[in-house]
């Protein structure tokens, strides 16, 4: 079927911004083809820069953005010209409208990568709304990513705090499954904003968050004052190594997890100690090893008798010992004032580090780990805005992006959709659309 057009086409399908003019429309039952002409003048000969004539037209064909549920395809009929003083033939420039050997016009781009990041839809998705292969979409999307985000030389500007983590980005027995993410922690801890995916390098060891270090500018390694992290001292060590007078900040989530280990690891001696076997139903330590992982307030009058019930036995003299320094270590991150939580933290370290008596190997190691991290422990009640709780969130959000994808095989197509996802870009490309 064909239809008559009208001047208005061109500027209700966004053609003009891309110099295409429509010539003819056809509708046909699974798709809709607008047949354009460039309107941008000839280009010279890329040669000699000489003038040329008409020689042929060629058809280029892009996917366009969509207008009702049928796929929009251009067919662009492209002048080719011959130049009168070297006899060169070249092609009518159509860079406005699409990327050298794209098939996808720059609007289709731009709308794929919103449903990429706004809409979090799969490839598959945007593939099937756009009507090309997954692979054609895939290229474009990713080579848009690489053009108009990645290489933005003010993208690491005004970075002043830093979290560093691990993250499994496949689940498979062979092959290495983990990267080191590194998210700017700056507007959580001014409040200006979320925190925001800068880079994802494979490997999770001192030398892999090292590199990417040294590959900054002096001016990034200066400006970063605060490194959020977890209990590895590789992460410590690259970063000591490679930033001056930057503070490390041990995160209070793996402080609370790391005492929280040691307690169950009483816990699980006692009952074989005890009892001689593994905890099974019944058994009065396995019973509470839910309630004496809660906070001491959140606790109900029945679950403090079982926890007291437990602790009336001699035997059990060690879990509840060890149990309390898990509380104080709680109680530290849960003083309204940081400079009370500190002193608390302070108090706990001091009283563990040494003097621990036989039969709490547990608090023992726990007070050695916080004694040879105290400074990284301490600093987080220096700053108390500065944790690895929104680098655990970004976490989240790329776990999210591998359960779209379905998972994933390629990691340089992972770290790219990640930093689509994760790393700010939404007023980017809503300033795009």
């Amino acid at each position: 079927m064909r239809n008559a057009t009208s001047p208005c086409l061109d500027s209700f399908c966004r053609l003009d911004r891309l110099g295409l003019t429509v010539t003819t429309q056809n509708v046909e039952p699974d798709h809709s083809v607008l047949v354009c002409s460039p309107t941008t003048p000839a280009t010279p000969c890329p040669e000699c820069a000489g003038s040329g004539t008409r020689h042929d037209t060629v058809i280029r064909k892009l996917a366009h953005v969509p207008f009702g549920w049928k796929p929009t395809i251009l067919h662009i009929n492209v002048p080719r010209y011959r130049c009168a003083d070297c006899a060169r033939v070249w092609r009518h420039e159509l860079r406005a409208a699409a990327p050298s050997r794209g098939k996808l016009s720059r609007d289709a781009v731009t709308l794929a990568v919103k449903h990429i990041v706004i809409d979090r839809l799969s490839i598959a998705k945007i593939a099937a709304i756009l009507g090309v292969a997954w692979n054609t979409c895939s290229d474009a999307i990713l080579a848009s990513a690489d053009e108009l985000l990645f290489h933005d030389p003010a993208r690491l500007d005004g970075v002043t705090a830093i979290g560093v983590d691990e993250h499994v980005w496949r689940h498979t027995r062979f092959g290495d499954k983990y990267v080191t993410v590194i998210i700017d922690l700056t507007p959580t801890r001014t409040n200006t904003g979320t925190s925001r995916l800068l880079a994802m390098v494979e490997g999770r060891s001192k030398q892999a968050l090292k590199t990417w270090l040294q590959q900054q500018s002096d001016a990034f390694r200066d400006g970063v004052e605060i490194v959020a992290m977890d209990g590895f001292t590789g992460y410590k060590t690259a970063t000591v190594e490679t930033i001056d007078d930057v503070t490390t900040v041990m995160d209070p989530f793996h402080v609370v997890a790391l005492a929280g280990e040691k307690l169950d690891q009483c816990r699980q001696r006692l009952q074989q100690d005890t009892l001689g076997h593994r905890g099974r139903s019944g058994d009065p330590l396995y019973g509470i090893r839910r309630v004496a992982r809660t906070r001491a307030k959140l606790l109900t009058i029945r679950q403090w008798f079982r926890l007291l019930h437990v602790f009336r036995d001699d035997c059990h003299a060690p879990l509840e010992i060890t149990w309390e320094a898990y509380q104080r270590v709680i109680d530290a991150y849960q003083a309204p004032d940081p400079a009370e939580g500190k002193q608390i933290m302070e108090t706990l370290i001091d009283a563990i580090n040494t003097g621990v008596p036989a039969g709490l190997e547990e608090l023992r190691t726990l007070g050695r780990t916080l004694q040879r991290r105290r400074d990284d422990v301490l600093a987080f009640f220096d700053h108390p805005n500065t944790s690895n709780g929104p680098t655990e969130a970004v976490n989240g959000l790329i776990e999210h992006l591998r359960g779209t994808a379905r998972g994933f095989r390629n990691l340089h197509h992972y770290i790219a959709r990640s930093l689509l996802d994760a790393g700010g870009f939404r007023p980017l490309i809503h300033s795009y659309l």
